[in-house]
């Protein structure tokens, strides 16, 4: 049974999304405050965080950046703050999704369901590429035999420049898929500090060629041939 942590300081809405989620077969381990996720959180097998960010012990934010430190695991906002900024630091803190309240319990039911039915559809393939293995079900990638923890936006470009091998990405593809917004929204400047967080942690052997190449003006593409396998 997947486990979902749930942090959600309104009492009211806390049961009723537990209620929900209970009767879709997830186990639901439900806290209001910050301190008390990080015990859970650290304690359990968490599969998916549903987050609040305006907690009485804290910033939402704050407990997604600690937890991101250490696990991919899937995490979605579910907060009041609707404007264009609050949403960009949400997606950068490394939020999956961020739903804006008020909201329908069917929707946010249909993205969680969602997000498992990904996962499982990905559980068998993986991309290589050099001494570089991505492990996409689990989020996970392995250099030379070793796991490398990369941040989820770090994450997210790596899978799309992989699964497009020798093919010039614009930064407007890039920021959508980053933050699955228009990127039109998102100053360009984010996506050449992201792949340059990237680079740094995947070109690890300086006698090692490139893996990412600028194309000035245009994009990036992953400089290297790639192949899919089953695990």
């Amino acid at each position: 049974m997947k486990q979902i942590l749930l942090l959600e300081d309104d009492e009211s809405l806390n049961r009723g999304i537990s209620f929900k989620l209970n009767k879709e077969g997830y186990e639901v381990l439900s806290c209001y405050g910050i301190s008390e996720g990080k015990k859970l959180f650290y304690n359990n097998n968490i599969d998916l965080v549903i987050c609040d960010i305006g907690l009485e012990d804290g910033s939402g934010l704050d407990f997604c950046r600690d937890i991101r430190k250490s696990s991919n695991v899937r995490l979605v906002f579910l907060t009041a703050l609707d404007e264009e900024i609050d949403i960009v630091m949400g997606y950068e803190a490394g939020a999956d999704d961020y739903i804006t309240k008020p909201f329908s319990l069917a929707v946010l039911i249909s993205k969680v369901n969602a997000i498992f039915k990904r996962l499982e559809g990905d559980v068998s393939e993986k991309l290589e590429s050099g001494n570089i293995c991505f492990i996409k079900n689990e989020m996970k990638v392995i250099i030379d035999g070793n796991e490398k923890i990369l941040s989820k936006n770090e994450l997210k470009l790596l899978s799309i420049l992989m699964e497009h091998p020798k093919q010039i990405l614009s930064k407007k593809q890039l920021l959508e898929c980053l933050w699955d917004i228009d990127g039109d929204y998102v100053d360009e400047n984010t996506v050449a500090v992201n792949i340059r967080r990237l680079r740094e942690k995947i070109e690890t052997v300086p006698s090692k060629p490139k893996c990412i190449k600028n194309v000035r003006g245009i994009g990036y593409l992953w400089d290297m041939e790639c192949r899919k396998n089953d695990r």
